[in-house]
């Protein structure tokens, strides 16, 4: 009877969370966090920032701001800036081409996403070239089977399109091959239209896009403190259209923000909070992500490192002053600054996206990418997949299961010597471990043939066990007859009479 009562215990306080502590990082406490968001409100009402477009200048002189549209100065208000915090929802889903919802930022819920816009593709033999369509559909189709990256991204740039289609064409090619909701943005505002419209082809409607949203649309300010006019025009056409947004604060601290890690996050918090008022302004309760791409300058080289520690930091701090503002949330982190798949970019990826999954982001952005993003690799982002497995299960924390009636199993290992056959191993060892690809090597020396394939082999073995596994998106014939006949009237438009290929 006794130990009838003690398992209902036990049982009673797992269900409570008593005897179980899920693991979280934190680098800022509460009184710092709030001194950051109070000295970025009032750098926002006194310093003010530059916003080159005259519809948000009227719009915040309308709300009692200080405008010189001379110098496209605004200075804010309080009541505005916290006016549009309130507005802006704490949390929303992202639902895949089938309209299934598969993403809800919210809480500490961690989601992983390849990195986006690279403009060079290091090829699964570690050349480093411009990247064509071929590239792309293989690494939308690879993706659509990694079980820990949630999303797409527009993640490179193909070369052999008109740079003026740039936007939509991978926009176009992750809707044609990929199921899963694509983070993307424009570099161009005038491809917004056509983005849209191939979104609508795929829910039906505008108002069922509105509800089941498709994508993030990453717009992002120039450091320091400025939104330029395209910039504002990313916000507001995804704004008027109710679609998500990441607004993307990207200072460099000791270049283009403060070299002190808590001033360069005033100085982003304040780049971010002015992209929600501008989203808010425009279209009170617009789902908004806070993101980051902060990075810190390497004045020994000129260069910016997002590999860096305190780029990993800044990117976790960033998250909790969103949590605190009640947003959910985005940043750049499990990316490398080498330029090759090799044990710097291992050891960089590895940290940021443990780092980032016990911080609790909400979409990380990096996987696939090198070179301090400029560069993609589908062989790191193939490896990525079990390095983002490996975070989750670090998140997940170590949870009894009927751990403290255990005499049973210590009296089967006593009498067994081992518990490999063992019912109490069969019904747990998947769900306690972890087990990642063929990649991974765990093999030791004695277990060593001659044929034992190097990493770049085992990742190329597991390259083509994806593809082989790709099944065609069940989109219907006369939807893809839409989207390519979108994108080849975008494309004569700019005197570019064919595209490449579609099918590889």
């Amino acid at each position: 009877m006794f130990a009838l009562h003690l398992m209902i215990l036990y049982l009673t306080l797992i269900k409570l969370g008593k005897l179980y502590m899920k693991p979280s990082l934190k680098f800022l406490d509460e009184n710092l966090i709030n001194k950051i968001i109070s000295e970025a409100i009032h750098m926002l009402c006194t310093l003010g920032i530059t916003i080159e477009n005259k519809k948000i200048l009227s719009l915040l002189a309308d709300h009692d701001a200080k405008i010189n549209y001379n110098t496209f100065h605004a200075v804010f208000t309080e009541k505005i800036v916290k006016d549009s915090i309130t507005k802006c929802p704490e949390s929303f889903s992202l639902f895949d081409q089938n309209s299934n919802e598969s993403i809800v930022f919210n809480n500490n819920n961690a989601h992983f996403t390849p990195g986006s816009s690279a403009l060079y593709y290091l090829d699964i033999n570690g050349e480093k070239r411009k990247p064509v369509t071929k590239d792309y559909i293989q690494y939308v189709k690879i993706n659509e089977s990694l079980n820990n990256i949630a999303s797409q991204s527009t993640a490179f740039i193909p070369s052999d399109v008109h740079e003026m289609i740039s936007d939509s064409y991978r926009l176009f090619l992750s809707l044609l091959f990929g199921r899963k909701p694509v983070v993307t943005g424009t570099f161009h505002p005038e491809s917004f239209k056509i983005m849209k419209d191939m979104q609508i082809v795929i829910r039906g409607n505008e108002k069922v896009l509105a509800e089941k949203p498709l994508t993030v649309f990453t717009c992002c300010p120039h450091s320091p403190l400025k939104w330029t006019n395209d910039s504002c025009l990313d916000i507001m056409n995804c704004a008027s259209s109710n679609i998500p947004v990441e607004i993307v604060s990207a200072p460099i601290a000791g270049l283009v923000s403060p070299v002190t890690l808590t001033e360069t996050l005033i100085q982003h918090t304040a780049e971010n909070v002015s992209g929600i008022v501008i989203g808010q302004l425009i279209n009170p309760g617009t789902p908004m992500l806070y993101g980051n791409a902060t990075s810190v300058y390497d004045a020994r080289y000129g260069t910016m490192s997002m590999g860096a520690i305190e780029s990993m930091m800044l990117a976790c701090a960033s998250n909790e002053i969103g949590k605190a503002l009640g947003l959910p949330t985005q940043a750049y982190i499990a990316v490398s600054d080498s330029l090759y798949n090799d044990a710097q970019n291992g050891l960089e990826t590895g940290m940021g996206a443990v780092l980032g999954v016990l911080s609790g982001i909400n979409n990380i952005s990096g996987p696939g990418m090198l070179e301090s993003l400029q560069s993609f690799s589908l062989a790191k982002l193939i490896l990525d997949n079990d390095i983002c497995g490996m975070a989750f299960r670090s998140a997940k924390g170590i949870i009894p299961k009927n751990d403290f009636q255990s005499n049973s199993v210590f009296r089967e290992l006593i009498d067994k010597k081992q518990l490999l056959q063992s019912n109490h191993t069969r019904r747990y060892f998947r769900k306690e471990h972890y087990f990642p690809s063929q990649i991974i090597n765990r093999l030791h020396s004695s277990q060593i043939t001659e044929n034992n394939p190097a990493i770049s082999e085992r990742i190329q073995n597991e390259k083509e066990k994806h593809l082989k596994s790709y099944q065609e998106i069940q989109l219907s014939e006369e939807k893809k007859d839409e989207l390519i006949t979108l994108m080849k009237n975008k494309a004569a438009f700019y005197g570019q009479d064919t595209i490449p290929t579609l099918k590889i």
